[in-house]
């Protein structure tokens, strides 16, 4: 069903308070898309604009003081619901037929209250330029929510193009387990993809934008951000106020995943995965993390870059930039942040808060080392 009027109202709340705004300094740059230097990584919003937070205060640790000006997470609080809509829709059928007949800069809204069974369904792809929209966090909403409880669902959505938006929705995946002693056995016997594996949201295209959302049960990852050979880049994208958890099947189990792509990921909560962040470490993947929370469940590391051991090719290879900083780790019994060889440009690990006391556990490098900074952070609970 087309609508043209507005029906929705998102609420504003500011969240920081005066003391904070005080300490901290902020400015916004306009950065050349997909341009790189020894100094940055350019990872730009929808708008082109980025915050730049590299003049930070040195003085403020970890994720708490968060000048986004939205709620880590996501959800209640959230400013930047969709309020205006170029289609309305309600069940699978209405989805499917408006996704296939949308066009660029064409606004999908799914009611607050819908619950959509897409098990078995075929990939469905989300048109260049078309916003998926639903309403978290509008008056104690959770949003819409898709679900498939096919373990072979690889993926769910899959992006068709550039500017791709999707957010206020919930993506639940058909496997929340961790499969431990299961996975180890299948490993051992060659036989480690016998089970299928699923992915929430796919995208091989620059400038998807991917936030207020939750996501969780996605046994590979949530989100994969992989360059298509056809394509040169897969750069500027935006993952940002998100709730990922329950992602954890081992040996796998992603919040977020990049394979030479390149991404902002900000102001997001990751809990109850095997790596909240990961790459393959390839020469063109890139992450900037910054303002996140990492919560205690995980049954690995919380932010990853592989290397050239994992991927065997003969290099010691870890991404080209990595970037981690105002982030809080919760986690305790498990490292926090493990760099599995050299990045081309380098990692910088700084204005942290760790809750694990022991510097030399929480953050490493292995395998090889070089081009590796790791500065100005706290480590020992509160």
């Amino acid at each position: 069903m087309k609508k043209k009027n507005s029906i929705l109202k998102g609420r504003k709340l500011n969240i920081l308070p005066t003391l904070l705004i005080c300490n901290i300094l902020i400015f916004y740059t306009c950065c050349n898309i997909g341009r790189h230097n020894n100094n940055s990584i350019s990872l730009v919003k929808a708008n082109d604009t980025v915050l730049n937070y590299s003049r930070y205060s040195t003085k403020i640790y970890g994720a708490e003081p968060n000048p986004t000006g939205e709620p880590i997470g996501g959800g209640l609080g959230y400013s930047k619901i969709i309020t205006s809509y170029t289609y309305l829709v309600r069940t699978k059928e209405e989805l499917l037929s408006t996704l296939k007949k949308a066009k660029s800069r064409d606004i999908i809204y799914i009611t607050d209250t819908s619950r959509i069974n897409l098990s078995g369904c075929p990939v469905i792809k989300i048109p260049e330029g078309v916003t998926l929209a639903s309403g978290r966090g509008k008056d104690n909403s959770e949003g819409a929510l898709l679900f498939s409880n096919e373990l072979k669902t690889f993926p769910m959505f899959e992006t068709g193009g550039e500017y791709v938006h999707v957010t206020g929705l919930r993506f639940s995946g058909p496997d929340t387990t961790r499969r431990t002693e299961q996975m180890k056995e299948l490993y051992k016997e060659g036989k480690y993809y016998s089970i299928p594996n699923s992915r929430g949201i796919q995208s091989s295209y620059s400038h998807s934008e991917i936030d207020n959302c939750e996501f969780w049960g996605w046994s590979d990852a949530a989100i994969y951000l992989i360059l298509n050979k056809k394509l040169i880049k897969c750069d500027s994208n935006y993952v940002h106020n998100n709730y990922f958890h329950h992602c954890q099947r081992e040996g796998l189990g992603y919040g977020v995943c990049l394979d030479n792509a390149q991404a902002l990921i900000e102001a997001n909560i990751f809990d109850c995965c095997r790596h909240g962040i990961a790459g393959t470490g390839r020469t063109n993947t890139s992450y900037e993390a910054r303002f996140n929370l990492v919560l205690e469940h995980f049954n690995s590391h919380a932010f990853d870059m592989h290397g050239g051991a994992d991927r065997k090719d003969s290099t010691n290879i870890a991404g080209n930039t990595i970037r981690i900083h105002h982030n809080t780790f919760k986690l305790i019994n498990q490292s926090d942040v493990v760099i599995r060889g050299i990045p081309v440009i380098g990692a910088e690990i700084y204005n942290n808060y760790f809750y694990n006391k022991d510097s030399t556990k929480s953050v490493l490098q292995i395998n090889a080392h070089g081009n590796f900074k790791m500065y100005n952070n706290k480590f020992g609970v509160k």
